[in-house]
């Protein structure tokens, strides 16, 4: 899953620690989300994009991985 928060952060000039603080959620898990090292829950997903007055799928995007065979 892919994500554009980081832009959003970045063009709204907000920190992950507003954006953890808004959400209440930690710094690290905003980062870690950002870095697709942490899936969020739907909740916090749909959180996240209330926050930015998005459609959940503007922010979100999941493509799998293709078969190398």
């Amino acid at each position: 899953m892919e994500n554009i928060i980081s832009q959003l952060r970045k063009q709204n000039r907000i920190t992950q620690e507003y954006l953890a603080n808004a959400l209440g959620v930690s710094r690290q898990t905003i980062s870690a989300i950002e870095n697709g090292h942490y899936y969020p829950t739907l909740k916090l997903a749909l959180k996240i994009a209330q926050f930015f007055k998005l459609p959940i799928e503007k922010i979100f995007t999941f493509k799998p991985k293709q078969d190398k065979n």
